[in-house]
């Protein structure tokens, strides 16, 4: 193992009435790939803080090997003293030069000529990681780098990190991300940090050992202790095993939905039966809306049925958000109709969680000052369903300002799915939230009665939640797909050759594309790229859940003390395998590009 080149000793942070972490030790290598994984409010983007010099520590020595560049990805940054993001990026300490910074630019999609006080969250998202990487750091420490992005610039940014020849710290809610990228992962636990060479595919097998191991520990103590990791516990192993009915669940619900869809292109013909009409919620028939010249949305028909969770997944400006807003009835299409049911109730959550001003304190948002809240008809105390929600109940007084930014986006989702609807529309719900809040999310739109819209970039949230994807891609066309993104994702590979003139010239191309183009007189694919492209999708899948296998192995504590050989044996079929699998995916985008290439 490689000497480390930032480490922090005996690290301790105290914060408002106790320590927020104590006496914790960080080791970061030259060629570390890490996963900081913990609870909102545990303290992880903090001890990044701590760990790139920007915080004043308790306790603790902090050392760097010399000439080593420590570059932090913050999840918001202030560019309120800027007029534009070229200045913000090009702007203070450790600006990068501003060459580097326009081929980060370039490469990721982002205008930095663009006003800050107009900039989406899209926007700033990309400028702060222009700044970070065109710093050229050694060490780069990622506070949710995916927030906000669209689905080609987390394509680009994980293919950037795979090459990256640097060491990466990464807080992340994106499992997809995360098991791609990491190879080691630190835990941090109620002020404990643990260190496990295992990705993060590996992760839930290690958790579930960590707890049985302490739940055993706690068998020899007291009942008020075992309690105590009872309720700890509560939203891990217990949730995990129900996981597997849930999925169970999701499964048939998609099968019937792809019977009624029927083949690509006859969204309709499955729908017109008398049983289904009647459970009709939005029914959508030829709508087409457009901006000035540009079509957005293109004669879509499509019918949502009681119980649908529909994911709407896209880049950035290819028509979410405009034809969440013609489903919904905000707006109104150019030709076309859409009918909504007249008992339709919805609740919208969205983005910009505007309920939650800091002053308020819990209580008042969650039920307005008082004790009790009512949860769909049935009157609950407070502090009881904090505690469904992942919090500890002595929260009811605390100021909103005092909370971290996924304790206030788990606060907000308690207090809306409290009300009575049968309408649930979600607006990028997965922002700031924890892996074990994504958990108990999943959990409650499984349970929802209503049908559900959402839209969201984590690609391992819409596979575990959603029956139907709407797949935008700037054309104005609508994919209708039974399944989550990798269905979507499977349907769009399998229909790229067969992609007209007219819609590849129309097609938003991806973020950082530029893959090899046919030669002018070749109109189809070799044999063998023809080959790689149908068969390289479940070759990759299956290196994944041979990752994913090996990890699990390590998960065990003991093995490097009872099996040395089998540890490194393991570690190091890991890295041939990732190895494979990267190769693999970079072959495949090849010839996708290709194929998608033999039109033009």
């Amino acid at each position: 193992m490689a000497p480390p080149i930032l480490s922090f000793e005996n690290l301790g942070l105290h914060q408002g009435e106790g320590w927020l972490f104590k006496g914790i030790d960080v080791y970061v290598g030259p060629r570390d790939r890490l996963a900081l994984i913990g609870r909102n409010g545990a303290g992880k983007t903090t001890l990044l803080k701590c760990l790139a010099g920007t915080i004043d520590t308790d306790l603790g020595s902090r050392t760097i090997v010399p000439g080593t560049q420590v570059v932090l990805l913050e999840q918001d940054p202030n560019m309120t003293a800027y007029s534009t993001l070229e200045e913000w990026v090009l702007g203070g300490e450790g600006a990068p030069q501003p060459h580097q910074a326009a081929a980060i630019a370039d490469q990721i999609g982002i205008d930095l000529t663009r006003p800050t006080a107009t900039a989406s969250g899209g926007e700033r998202r990309r400028a702060a990681i222009v700044r970070a990487l065109a710093q050229d750091p050694d060490v780069l420490l990622l506070d949710e780098p995916t927030n906000h992005l669209d689905l080609g610039a987390i394509d680009w940014l994980e293919q950037y990190l795979m090459r990256f020849k640097g060491a990466f710290i990464v807080i992340s809610h994106d499992r997809t991300f995360l098991a791609r990228l990491t190879k080691s992962c630190i835990w941090l636990d109620r002020g404990n940090l643990r260190r496990a060479e295992i990705g993060f595919g590996g992760f839930d097998a290690w958790t579930e050992a960590v707890y049985a191991e302490e739940e055993r520990a706690a068998d020899k103590l007291d009942a008020k202790l075992k309690l105590e990791l009872h309720w700890l516990q509560r939203g891990v192993t217990a949730r995990r095993k129900r996981n597997q009915g849930r999925l169970a669940k999701l499964h048939e619900m998609r099968a019937q939905r792809a019977a009624m869809l029927g083949p690509a292109g006859a969204a309709k013909l499955g729908l017109a039966r008398d049983d289904i009409k009647t459970k009709t919620v939005i029914d959508a028939e030829h709508v087409t809306k457009s901006f000035g010249e540009r079509a957005i949305i293109k004669d879509f028909s499509f019918r949502i049925t009681r119980g649908d969770r529909i994911g709407l997944v896209g880049a950035n400006g290819a028509g979410k958000t405009t034809l969440l807003k013609l489903l919904t009835g905000e707006l109104e299409p150019d030709s076309g109709k859409v009918t909504k049911a007249k008992t339709l109730s919805g609740i919208v959550i969205d983005q910009q969680r505007k309920l939650m001003s800091p002053e308020k304190r819990v209580r008042d948002v969650l039920a307005e000052g008082g004790d009790w809240i009512e949860v769909r008809g049935v009157k609950k105390h407070i502090k009881g369903y904090l505690k469904e929600y992942l919090f500890d109940p002595s929260l009811t007084e605390a100021p909103i300002g005092t909370l971290s930014g996924g304790e206030r986006s788990r606060l907000l989702l308690a207090r809306e799915f409290a009300r009575a609807s049968n309408l649930l529309v979600l607006d990028e719900p997965t922002n700031d939230l924890d892996l074990e809040t994504l958990d108990l999310l999943q959990e409650v739109i499984a349970d929802y009665d209503g049908t559900v819209l959402i839209v969201s970039h984590d690609r391992d949230f819409l596979d575990n939640t959603v029956t139907v994807t709407l797949g935008l891609d700037g054309s104005g066309k609508v994919d209708i797909v039974a399944g989550g993104y990798e269905a979507w994702m499977r349907q769009r590979a399998a229909a790229a050759p067969q992609r007209s003139t007219a819609q590849d010239a129309k097609q938003k191309a991806p973020v950082g594309a530029a893959g090899p183009r046919p030669a002018p007189g070749n109109r189809k694919l070799s044999f063998k790229d023809q080959r790689d492209l149908d068969r390289l999708p479940a070759e990759i899948e299956r290196i994944e859940a041979a990752i994913a296998a090996d990890e699990a192995a390590l998960h065990d504590p003991d093995l490097y003390a009872k099996d040395p050989a089998r540890f490194a044996a393991l570690t190091e079929a890991i890295d041939a395998k990732r190895a494979v699998k990267d190769a693999a995916e970079h072959r495949w985008l090849e010839v996708a590009e290709m194929a998608e290439g033999l039109a033009g």
